[in-house]
């Protein structure tokens, strides 16, 4: 999301920048993620309420059929970033022509992880980026998909980046979530989780205020418009099987392994 086109939106929440500036240390991601559930197993969801299915998530229960169907019935949100608000990132070709939007990368791979979590049996809504639903909106999960600048940064400008709202009633679940979305994605794309890009706008996701509090919710950026642009446009499923993955990989409550993060070298 650059600069020129954030204008609309940063009048309602804050602007995600641009620019790879660290803001928390790798150290911390990886406790971070060393501390959350590791021999989590699939449950069901024959309970009745919303808050008794969210509470199921983060309960060990005994081994079971790893690939058995969850209950049909849970909800899940996925919000197509900058649909309905503006274009979101711009990329140009060398005259200056529009050759793609954020907008409409976004707008594709929600589109497709909607149809895939359709097909396996949730009830799923595809929101705009200030849709008057996410007011009070109540899932067992709510990620939000999004893709860092067309331009070129510097080498290390590629990957992608997830932050959750950790200040929800339950914070375990959020982490969790959290985990889930950085080792499936990672492990079904290849991409690299650029920790060190993550910025308080991403933390700060203007819908993680409007959710019900009991709905955990992530912001996702899926890869950078420039350097990984041809996993992004060209090869669209295999974006929308790793946040899938993610996403079942919380409500399945299936084992989390704490992602590697790099170490220096002698």
């Amino acid at each position: 999301m650059d600069t020129s086109s954030q204008r609309r939106l940063s009048r309602r929440a804050p602007r995600r920048r641009q620019s790879v500036n660290v803001i928390a240390p790798t150290l911390g991601i990886a406790i971070l993620l060393a501390t959350l559930f590791t021999s989590l197993s699939p449950t069901s969801f024959s309970t009745a309420t919303l808050s008794d299915k969210l509470a199921l998530l983060l309960t060990p229960q005994a081994v079971s059929n790893p690939i058995s169907p969850v209950e049909p019935a849970l909800r899940i949100g996925i919000v197509s970033g900058h649909r309905g608000n503006d274009s979101g990132a711009v990329c140009t070709d060398a005259n200056g022509n529009v050759t793609l939007t954020e907008a409409d990368v976004n707008f594709k791979i929600a589109t497709l992880v909607v149809q895939k979590l359709t097909k396996l049996g949730f009830q799923v809504d595809l929101l705009n980026e200030f849709d008057t639903r996410l007011n009070g909106y109540r899932a067992v999960a709510l990620l939000s998909i999004h893709n860092d600048s067309c331009q070129y940064i510097n080498p290390e400008a590629t990957g992608f980046k997830v932050a959750a709202a950790l200040d929800t009633r339950d914070a375990n679940r959020a982490s969790r979530l959290l985990a889930c979305m950085i080792d499936r994605y990672h492990s079904t794309t290849g991409l690299p989780f650029h920790a060190n890009s993550i910025t308080p706008d991403m933390t700060s996701y203007h819908a993680f205020s409007e959710i019900d509090p009991n709905t955990v919710a992530a912001i996702i950026e899926t890869g950078f418009l420039n350097l990984d642009q041809e996993i992004l446009t060209q090869h669209t499923d295999v974006v929308a099987d790793g946040v899938v993955n993610g996403i079942l990989c919380f409500v399945n409550n299936e084992n989390i392994e704490p992602t590697p993060m790099p170490t220096d070298t002698p």
